[in-house]
């Protein structure tokens, strides 16, 4: 076969020099709905693969993955953006509130209809914000596990997505519940299952560890991650002049 990229001659389904397919279609509808497919939502094995994964195997198929077993997954990052913007714009058009249990005559002032919103708008990147905080918590409760900081991250990459997975699941409750007195249990009942979660994923993939070990661990490492959440909240009130 002659590389119709790069004219190397090569012999199997892919050029050994560029990569590009031996096998080139002509363009047309099939080809569209490939791309569309495989490039924006991979749903042919990335996405809807990675989603089975993290809900019957979570912590051995992230442990499989950081070990080099990648090639079905979708890519973590991209996933949990693609997650945590769906997830933002569905808050947003069903115009979601959850602050008013919150409400009382003490702080009748505060602005939460744009509290509401500007957390619709910018949820994405809240969600990519905490990741790093959540595995600092990892890193310090699991060290000594033969794992880097940038592995760590991706261990909880794929565990927030796990989480928008299961936040976009139950959405029509939140809809149901927006703006009631119900909203506080619900969010509770949500923050319970995202833990968890978590603490499932972390048994399965810390597997060489006693789970009684792990379970310890992985209640020190969220303290650790809800303490750092405390004291940059803190920072921003008061660069903000709001303490």
């Amino acid at each position: 076969m002659h590389c119709k990229n790069c004219g190397n001659t090569f012999t199997g389904k892919f050029c050994n020099n560029s990569g590009q397919p031996a096998n080139t279609h002509r363009l047309d509808v099939h080809f569209i709905w490939h791309d569309i497919q495989h490039g924006l939502f991979h749903f042919d094995e990335g996405i809807l693969y990675s989603f089975k994964q993290l809900f019957t195997r979570p912590g051995h198929s992230i442990r499989e993955f950081i070990e080099g077993k990648r090639a079905r997954h979708f890519k973590p990052i991209s996933m949990a953006i693609i997650l945590a913007v769906t997830y933002g714009l569905l808050y947003h058009n069903f115009s979601i509130d959850t602050t008013k249990p919150f409400i009382t005559p003490q702080n009748q002032s505060v602005n939460y209809a744009a509290y509401n919103e500007w957390m619709a708008m910018h949820f994405s990147w809240i969600t990519l914000a905490s990741i790093p905080f959540y595995t600092l918590g990892t890193f310090i409760c699991f060290r000594n596990q033969g794992y880097n900081f940038i592995e760590y991250f991706i261990l909880n990459t794929f565990k927030a997505s796990q989480r928008l997975f299961v936040h976009i699941a139950t959405f029509p409750a939140l809809v149901y519940y927006s703006g009631t007195s119900h909203m506080k249990t619900m969010l509770a009942v949500f923050y319970l299952i995202d833990i968890l979660l978590g603490f499932i994923t972390n048994v399965q993939f810390f597997n060489r560890l006693p789970i009684g070990k792990t379970i310890l661990r992985s209640i020190g490492s969220h303290l650790i991650f809800l303490c750092s959440i405390f004291v940059i909240a803190c920072i921003g009130l008061v660069l903000f002049g709001y303490l």
